[in-house]
Protein backbone atom coordinates (compact mmCIF):
# COMPACT_ATOMS: atom_id res chain seq x y z
CA UNK A 1 0.00 0.00 0.00
CA UNK A 2 1.34 3.43 -0.94
CA UNK A 3 0.38 6.68 0.78
CA UNK A 4 1.11 10.27 -0.26
CA UNK A 5 1.59 12.74 2.59
CA UNK A 6 0.99 16.35 1.53
CA UNK A 7 1.96 18.34 4.61
CA UNK A 8 4.16 21.44 5.04
CA UNK A 9 4.96 20.88 8.72
CA UNK A 10 8.29 19.06 8.33
CA UNK A 11 8.32 17.50 11.79
CA UNK A 12 4.76 16.20 11.42
CA UNK A 13 5.28 14.81 7.92
CA UNK A 14 8.46 12.99 9.02
CA UNK A 15 6.68 11.58 12.08
CA UNK A 16 3.82 10.34 9.89
CA UNK A 17 6.21 8.89 7.32
CA UNK A 18 8.31 7.03 9.89
CA UNK A 19 5.24 5.74 11.70
CA UNK A 20 3.56 4.49 8.52
CA UNK A 21 6.73 2.74 7.39
CA UNK A 22 6.78 0.79 10.64
CA UNK A 23 3.40 -0.64 9.69
CA UNK A 24 4.51 -1.59 6.18
CA UNK A 25 3.20 1.38 4.22
CA UNK A 26 5.29 2.90 1.45
CA UNK A 27 4.96 6.66 1.34
CA UNK A 28 6.10 9.87 -0.31
CA UNK A 29 6.13 13.36 1.17
CA UNK A 30 5.14 16.59 -0.59
CA UNK A 31 5.44 19.91 1.23
CA UNK A 32 3.19 21.93 -1.09
CA UNK A 33 0.49 21.66 -3.75
CA UNK A 34 2.93 21.76 -6.64
CA UNK A 35 4.94 18.80 -5.34
CA UNK A 36 1.70 16.99 -4.54
CA UNK A 37 0.54 17.38 -8.14
CA UNK A 38 3.90 16.03 -9.33
CA UNK A 39 3.63 12.84 -7.28
CA UNK A 40 -0.01 12.30 -8.20
CA UNK A 41 0.97 12.60 -11.85
CA UNK A 42 3.64 9.88 -11.72
CA UNK A 43 2.37 7.44 -9.10
CA UNK A 44 -0.79 5.67 -8.08
CA UNK A 45 -1.67 5.97 -4.39
CA UNK A 46 -4.06 4.00 -2.24
CA UNK A 47 -4.54 6.97 0.08
CA UNK A 48 -3.58 10.65 0.32
CA UNK A 49 -3.12 12.48 3.64
CA UNK A 50 -3.84 16.07 2.64
CA UNK A 51 -3.18 19.14 4.76
CA UNK A 52 -5.75 21.92 4.34
CA UNK A 53 -3.47 24.96 4.41
CA UNK A 54 -0.31 24.74 2.29
CA UNK A 55 2.28 27.38 1.35
CA UNK A 56 1.08 27.66 -2.25
CA UNK A 57 -2.65 27.24 -1.82
CA UNK A 58 -5.61 25.41 -0.40
CA UNK A 59 -5.29 21.63 -0.12
CA UNK A 60 -9.05 21.27 -0.62
CA UNK A 61 -8.61 22.49 -4.20
CA UNK A 62 -6.49 19.43 -4.94
CA UNK A 63 -9.25 16.96 -4.11
CA UNK A 64 -11.03 17.36 -7.44
CA UNK A 65 -7.76 16.84 -9.31
CA UNK A 66 -7.09 13.62 -7.40
CA UNK A 67 -10.63 12.41 -8.02
CA UNK A 68 -10.27 13.12 -11.76
CA UNK A 69 -7.10 11.06 -12.17
CA UNK A 70 -7.47 8.48 -9.39
CA UNK A 71 -11.12 8.07 -8.37
CA UNK A 72 -10.38 5.00 -6.21
CA UNK A 73 -7.77 6.76 -4.07
CA UNK A 74 -8.96 7.53 -0.53
CA UNK A 75 -8.40 11.10 0.69
CA UNK A 76 -8.05 12.07 4.35
CA UNK A 77 -7.88 15.80 5.11
CA UNK A 78 -5.72 16.91 8.05
CA UNK A 79 -6.52 20.34 9.44
CA UNK A 80 -6.05 22.58 12.45
CA UNK A 81 -9.54 23.96 11.78
CA UNK A 82 -11.85 22.55 14.43
CA UNK A 83 -15.13 24.11 13.30
CA UNK A 84 -18.01 22.04 11.96
CA UNK A 85 -18.31 24.10 8.77
CA UNK A 86 -14.74 23.26 7.66
CA UNK A 87 -15.32 19.56 8.15
CA UNK A 88 -18.51 19.72 6.11
CA UNK A 89 -16.73 21.67 3.36
CA UNK A 90 -13.94 19.11 3.13
CA UNK A 91 -16.33 16.16 2.96
CA UNK A 92 -18.56 17.88 0.41
CA UNK A 93 -15.46 18.60 -1.69
CA UNK A 94 -14.84 14.85 -1.98
CA UNK A 95 -12.69 13.94 1.02
CA UNK A 96 -13.34 10.53 2.59
CA UNK A 97 -12.45 11.64 6.11
CA UNK A 98 -11.52 14.73 8.12
CA UNK A 99 -9.11 14.61 11.06
CA UNK A 100 -8.46 17.59 13.30
CA UNK A 101 -4.97 18.50 14.48
CA UNK A 102 -3.44 17.64 16.83
CA UNK A 103 -4.34 13.96 16.58
CA UNK A 104 -3.23 10.65 18.04
CA UNK A 105 -1.21 8.61 15.53
CA UNK A 106 -2.85 5.36 16.60
CA UNK A 107 -6.29 6.80 15.92
CA UNK A 108 -5.11 8.09 12.54
CA UNK A 109 -3.70 4.66 11.70
CA UNK A 110 -6.97 2.92 12.55
CA UNK A 111 -8.91 5.34 10.36
CA UNK A 112 -6.44 4.88 7.51
CA UNK A 113 -6.84 1.11 7.75
CA UNK A 114 -10.61 1.51 7.72
CA UNK A 115 -10.52 3.67 4.59
CA UNK A 116 -8.22 1.23 2.80
CA UNK A 117 -10.30 -1.73 3.89
CA UNK A 118 -13.64 -0.32 2.79
CA UNK A 119 -12.48 1.99 0.04
CA UNK A 120 -12.80 1.36 -3.69
CA UNK A 121 -11.04 -1.61 -5.20
CA UNK A 122 -7.94 -1.07 -7.34
CA UNK A 123 -8.41 -4.38 -9.16
CA UNK A 124 -7.97 -3.99 -12.92
CA UNK A 125 -10.11 -6.09 -15.26
CA UNK A 126 -9.09 -5.85 -18.90
CA UNK A 127 -10.88 -8.42 -21.01
CA UNK A 128 -9.95 -11.84 -19.64
CA UNK A 129 -6.97 -10.43 -17.73
CA UNK A 130 -7.31 -9.49 -14.05
CA UNK A 131 -4.57 -7.64 -12.17
CA UNK A 132 -5.04 -7.42 -8.41
CA UNK A 133 -2.46 -5.00 -6.89
CA UNK A 134 -3.77 -5.58 -3.37
CA UNK A 135 -2.86 -9.29 -3.44
CA UNK A 136 -0.09 -9.07 -6.06
CA UNK A 137 -2.01 -11.51 -8.20
CA UNK A 138 -2.61 -11.89 -11.95
CA UNK A 139 -5.33 -14.10 -13.40
CA UNK A 140 -5.68 -14.87 -17.11
CA UNK A 141 -8.60 -16.99 -18.35
CA UNK A 142 -9.23 -18.11 -14.79
CA UNK A 143 -5.66 -19.26 -14.12
CA UNK A 144 -3.19 -17.48 -11.85
CA UNK A 145 0.05 -16.28 -13.44
CA UNK A 146 3.28 -16.31 -11.45
CA UNK A 147 4.66 -12.76 -11.66
CA UNK A 148 5.84 -10.99 -8.52
CA UNK A 149 8.00 -8.11 -7.31
CA UNK A 150 9.10 -5.28 -9.57
CA UNK A 151 7.90 -6.92 -12.83
CA UNK A 152 4.41 -7.11 -11.31
CA UNK A 153 4.60 -3.45 -10.22
CA UNK A 154 5.79 -2.36 -13.68
CA UNK A 155 2.96 -4.24 -15.37
CA UNK A 156 0.41 -2.82 -12.92
CA UNK A 157 1.62 0.76 -13.35
CA UNK A 158 1.50 0.50 -17.13
CA UNK A 159 -1.97 -1.09 -17.00
CA UNK A 160 -3.21 1.75 -14.78
CA UNK A 161 -1.98 4.17 -17.45
CA UNK A 162 -3.41 2.14 -20.33
CA UNK A 163 -2.76 3.57 -23.81
CA UNK A 164 -0.27 6.11 -22.43
CA UNK A 165 3.44 6.03 -23.21
CA UNK A 166 5.41 5.83 -19.96
CA UNK A 167 9.14 6.55 -20.02
CA UNK A 168 11.79 4.60 -18.13
CA UNK A 169 12.35 7.61 -15.89
CA UNK A 170 8.65 7.79 -15.02
CA UNK A 171 8.59 4.08 -14.19
CA UNK A 172 11.65 4.44 -11.97
CA UNK A 173 10.09 7.39 -10.11
CA UNK A 174 6.77 5.59 -9.72
CA UNK A 175 8.03 2.21 -8.50
CA UNK A 176 11.51 2.38 -6.99
CA UNK A 177 11.87 3.96 -3.55
CA UNK A 178 15.25 5.47 -4.44
CA UNK A 179 15.25 5.72 -8.25
CA UNK A 180 18.47 7.70 -8.26
CA UNK A 181 20.34 4.64 -6.95
CA UNK A 182 19.37 2.29 -9.78
CA UNK A 183 19.98 2.37 -13.53
CA UNK A 184 17.27 2.41 -16.22
CA UNK A 185 18.40 -1.12 -17.15
CA UNK A 186 16.30 -2.49 -14.29
CA UNK A 187 13.21 -1.48 -16.31
CA UNK A 188 14.41 -3.54 -19.28
CA UNK A 189 14.98 -6.52 -16.97
CA UNK A 190 11.46 -6.20 -15.54
CA UNK A 191 9.88 -5.88 -18.99
CA UNK A 192 11.81 -8.92 -20.20
CA UNK A 193 10.55 -10.97 -17.24
CA UNK A 194 6.97 -9.96 -18.02
CA UNK A 195 7.40 -11.11 -21.60
CA UNK A 196 9.16 -14.35 -20.70
CA UNK A 197 6.97 -15.38 -17.74
CA UNK A 198 3.64 -14.11 -19.01
CA UNK A 199 3.37 -12.96 -22.62
CA UNK A 200 5.31 -15.72 -24.32
CA UNK A 201 3.72 -18.69 -22.49
CA UNK A 202 0.21 -17.25 -22.96
CA UNK A 203 0.69 -16.09 -26.53
CA UNK A 204 -0.30 -12.51 -25.77
CA UNK A 205 1.31 -9.06 -25.79
CA UNK A 206 0.74 -6.82 -22.80
CA UNK A 207 3.51 -4.25 -23.26
CA UNK A 208 4.95 -2.72 -26.39
CA UNK A 209 8.18 -0.74 -26.67
CA UNK A 210 7.83 2.72 -28.18
CA UNK A 211 11.25 3.52 -29.59
CA UNK A 212 13.12 6.26 -27.70
CA UNK A 213 10.01 7.13 -25.68
CA UNK A 214 9.22 4.27 -23.33
CA UNK A 215 6.57 1.58 -22.97
CA UNK A 216 2.82 1.28 -23.41
CA UNK A 217 0.33 -1.27 -22.09
CA UNK A 218 -1.41 -2.62 -25.19
CA UNK A 219 -3.41 -5.68 -24.10
CA UNK A 220 -5.53 -7.16 -25.63
CA UNK A 221 -3.24 -7.71 -28.56
CA UNK A 222 -2.24 -11.03 -30.03
CA UNK A 223 1.48 -11.83 -30.15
Amino acid sequence: MRILIIEDEVTLSKTLSDGLKEFGYQNDIAENLNDGRYYIGIRTYDLVLLDWMLPDGNGIDLIKEIRATAPKTSIVVLSARDDRESEIEALKSGADDYIKKPFDFEILLVRIEAKLRFGGSNILEIGNLIINPEEEKIIYNGEEIELKGKPFEVLTHLAMHKDQIVSKEQLLDAIWEEPELVTPNVIEVAINQIRQKMDKPLGITTIETVRRRGYRFCFPKKA
